[in-house]
Order: structure tokens, then sequence, then C-alpha cells
């Protein structure tokens, strides 16, 4: 993309203030990547998709994520030089995304975490991320290393195998105050409040989902229910994203999820690809994530899930014979 479109679409991008908005600079990425992206416009031709008559953003094809196990998705004339890779399963291949610019997704993620929790400097941020540290390539670890490196505390860090060091900082934080913020996959989460008892009440746990085999798969509400029990929190927060995106939508609890101005959740129906439906009916969710310049921004998961009239939506599961997404738990 040349340098003065790319630097005009990232402006606009991060100043979306209505659904107006939105939709203009959704429209002219997308008329940017049919020509410019050349895997998602043979996507398009196949499905006979004509970009004169794509008038608005429902119109538009979402690119299913099964796509990035098999291909090199990317906008421009040559693919990122920063590789993320999802976790996958042992059956499967990893989901690949090509990154053009790092500091794309850094503007992305922090903006995102201060609309929802404010500077990362007002936190100590612990990550329990064991099984994706390991990797070089995790976009989960990627982003829990940005939101310490912006922290600026010096207990903030990644705790893989430490727990009792990170039982001491807990309850340091909390004697002293600390707000703290302690985002972690499901499994890990369960091993360090299991036989321990806290009473939190300046830390917010945030769970990003992932049994990954190591424990039985329960719903979002039942792990809720344990880790409240545990701590004492009144409620569990809950971060939704993916290899394939650069954004997250959060939840504070419920498992309801929110978006920044950015992207869009669309639910599509699940025997018509090309129809959404209305709000409290539930289907496919699909994304557009307008942080994906340089990739595809329309995408469509194989997560179910629904939309609340509030403006949020709820993630219900998966369709059936589909890959178990590590960064998403599986939910009723």
């Amino acid at each position: 993309m040349p340098a003065d479109i790319r630097t005009r679409l990232t402006e606009k991008i991060f100043n979306i203030s209505s659904d107006a908005c939105f939709e203009e600079v959704a429209m002219e990425l997308f008329s940017y990547q049919y020509r410019n992206n050349n895997l998602y416009r043979q996507y398009l031709e196949i499905l006979g998709a004509d970009p004169e008559k794509l008038v608005k953003t429902d119109d538009i094809p979402c690119l299913p994520l099964s796509f990035f196990k098999n291909h090199s998705i990317y906008t421009g004339s040559k693919p990122g030089s920063v590789i993320f890779r999802s976790s996958g399963t042992g059956s499967t291949s990893p989901s690949v995304h090509f990154v053009a610019d790092t500091g794309l997704y850094e503007k992305s993620l922090i903006r995102c975490f201060q609309m929802f929790y404010g500077d990362p400097q007002n936190y100590c941020i612990l990550a329990l991320l064991p099984s994706y540290i390991e990797r070089g390539d995790s976009s989960l670890v990627y982003m829990a290393g940005v939101l310490i490196k912006r922290s600026g505390h010096p207990h903030s860090g990644f705790y893989r195998d430490d727990p009792v060091a990170l039982t001491r900082v807990l309850t340091e934080n909390e004697k002293n105050h600390q707000k703290t913020l302690l985002i972690g996959v499901s499994f890990a989460l369960l091993d360090l409040f299991r036989n321990r008892n806290f009473r939190l009440e300046n830390t917010t746990i945030v769970e990003t989902g992932g049994m990954k085999g190591r424990r039985k798969e329960i719903t979002r509400e039942e792990l809720h229910d344990i880790l409240k029990s545990a701590t004492g929190l009144e409620c569990i927060h809950s971060e939704y994203g993916m290899t394939e995106l650069l954004s997250q939508a959060w939840s504070k609890g419920n498992g309801i999820f929110h978006t920044p101005p950015w992207m869009k959740i669309m639910i599509r129906d699940a025997y018509n690809p090309f129809s959404y439906l209305e709000p409290e009916k539930s289907g496919g969710i699909n994304i557009i994530d307008l942080a994906n310049i340089d990739s595809c921004a329309f995408l469509e998961t194989a997560d179910l899930g629904r939309r609340v009239p509030d403006g949020g939506f709820e993630v219900m599961g998966r369709f059936d014979n589909s890959d178990i997404r590590g960064c998403n738990l599986l939910s009723e």
C-alpha cells in the first residue's frame, strides 16, 4: 500500500466516531484489499461477487479463517516479516498471520486496552500463559508483553512456572492496594487458584479461554463460578482475540464482549452465510477488523454467538467439526 494511502487509512481507523464513519472507512479498505490482496480477490471472484455492487459492509463476503492455515494472506506486494501462529491442535495446521507492522498492532491493542481499562501504567500486569510463552510466535504473548512493558511496574511480568512467586505478588499487591490485572489461560488460572483461597479486592482477572487438552472443557460460566468462589471477586473478565486479528474484544463480566470502534461483529445465518441476523438470534460470528490493513479485514470465524441489545456480543461455542481454538473457551 502506498505510504500516503496507508497513513491516511490508519489515521481514519483510529478516529472512527460513528457507525457511518465505520462504513465509510471499511468500504474504502475493502476497495483497496480487493485490488491488492490476490487471494481475497480470487475468493470473491469464485463467489461471483461484483465489487461494484457491494455498497455496504453487510454486502461484503468474509474470508473463512481456515484460509490462514493453508495460504499466505496479505495485502500488497509481499507478506509481512513478523509471523503470528495459532496454537492449533495435534491434528491440524496452525493459522499463520503475516504482520507487516507490529507498531500498528501495538497501537490497536493499547488504544483498545485504554478504552476498557485506562492507562496500563495504572496497573501491575501479571501474565499466566504457560504453553503459549514457550512459543515465540504467539500473538497473545506479544500482546501481554506490550502491556507489561507499558505498565512499568516492577512486579509486572510473565509468571510461567512459579505459582509461589505469583501468589506472593498478588498478596503483596492486595496489601498495598495496588491495582492489578491478571491475564491468563483457563487451565492455568484453575491450577493457580485450586486449593488456594484469596480475597481479591484490587485485582482484575481476565481469562482468555483455552484448556488445550489439560482439563475437561467446561463452560465459561462454570469457569467464572470457580474463579469467583476462590477469589471473592464479583465478576471475572474475558478477552476475545485470535491470531488472525490485530484487535481484541473485552468483557467485564457475564461473558458479554464489546469491541473498539474499528472492529465490528456480525452474526450470520448458519444456513445462509451471506445473510445476517438480528440481535438475540444465534449464528456464526463474522468480524470486520479494520486494523488488519495488511492482511484481510473481513473474516468469517467458526465461532457461534449472538449480539445483545446494548451492542455487545456473546460467544456461545463453535460449529460442529471445527478445530478447537486455543484462545477460545467452549461454552454452551
